[in-house]
This record gives C-alpha cells, sequence and structure tokens, in this order.
C-alpha cells in the first residue's frame, strides 16, 4: 500500500476547548473518502515558526463534528496526496481540510484516543511516530467520530505559526 502525507507549510494555531467549533486555518483535518474506507496514520510532525515563545498543546483527536464542504487546499501552501509517484489514484481518496462550510469539532469524550503533541513554536519541533502497526492512529469511514481526526490547539495553546504532516495510508 502506498502512504500519504497531508501538509501544511504554514498555519496559526489557536487554543480551542473541545467541543467547540475550530477555526478557520488553525487547524489541519484529515477525513476518510468513503463511508467504509480505512486510513492509518503512522506520522505526526510540526515544526515551530514562531518568532517569539509560543507553547503549543497540540492534540490528534476524533472530531465530533466533521468538516463539511472542506474547501480545496491552496497550491504550494498545502497538499495531500502520495509519497510514492507511482501510486495509483484512489477512487476515494481521503480528504484533508483546514477550512470548510462548517468547521469540525474535537471530541470531547475521554473515551476516545488522542495524541498529544506538546513543545514551543519559538523555533521548536515535535514528531510522533507509530513505532509498528497495531500504534496507528487509526479512522474508519468518513463520518463523527471514527472518520475524522484534527490537529489542533488545545486550552492553553498560545497563538503561534507553525507547519506541520499527517503521514498516513488508506487501506
Amino acid at each position: 500500500m502506498t502512504k500519504y502525507s497531508f501538509m501544511v507549510n504554514s498555519f496559526t494555531t489557536a487554543a480551542t476547548a473541545d467541543a467547540a467549533a475550530l477555526t478557520t486555518l488553525t487547524y489541519m483535518a484529515l477525513n476518510g473518502g468513503s463511508a467504509t474506507q480505512r486510513n492509518d496514520i503512522s506520522e505526526v510532525y510540526i515544526g515551530g515558526q514562531a518568532t517569539s515563545s509560543a507553547p503549543q498543546y497540540m492534540v490528534l483527536a476524533r472530531d465530533s463534528t466533521v468538516v463539511a464542504t472542506p474547501t480545496a487546499l491552496s497550491a504550494g501552501s498545502a497538499a495531500n496526496g502520495p509519497l510514492d509517484p507511482a501510486a495509483a489514484a484512489l477512487a476515494a481518496p481521503a480528504v484533508g481540510a483546514v477550512t470548510g462550510g462548517t468547521q469540525p469539532q474535537r471530541s470531547n469524550s475521554a473515551t476516545l484516543s488522542r495524541i498529544n503533541l506538546t513543545f514551543n513554536a519559538f523555533g521548536g519541533i515535535t514528531r510522533w511516530t507509530a513505532m509498528d502497526p497495531n500504534e496507528y492512529f487509526k479512522l474508519l469511514g468518513n463520518t463523527a467520530s471514527n472518520g475524522e481526526a484534527s490537529l489542533s490547539g488545545f486550552t492553553g495553546t498560545t497563538a503561534g505559526l507553525v507547519g506541520a504532516h499527517i503521514v498516513y495510508e488508506t487501506i
């Protein structure tokens, strides 16, 4: 299978509580391409681009409301595609979004998995990688609460400029 990368060169984070709508260009959301598609996230990287100290409480979490009518990614500043140039085109590729007609909401459920990626955006970096396939952050379908995950700032985050990518495999 082919691995894909959803990347955004630069966006400004925002402190957002669970179950509150995320705001345009402050998050990255990855949604399944169909009702039965599975996407396995194996890596998340975030690099700080802020010009002063900006603590980030970034969270990769499932969304209880998924982004509706996602806006097309801006060429040059965001992309979602295969890492292998020989990859076959998918009939229903996973959708990467940074904004849409309805913004996603991070789930506030204590039972849904989430990954904490805390760091300082003033030159800091954070990277999470799954050690084996049993540790992948898995998405199933394209509806709440298992079909979409977002990377966003949690309460306490200081607004700061970051760049990030999410590496995943569509199964």
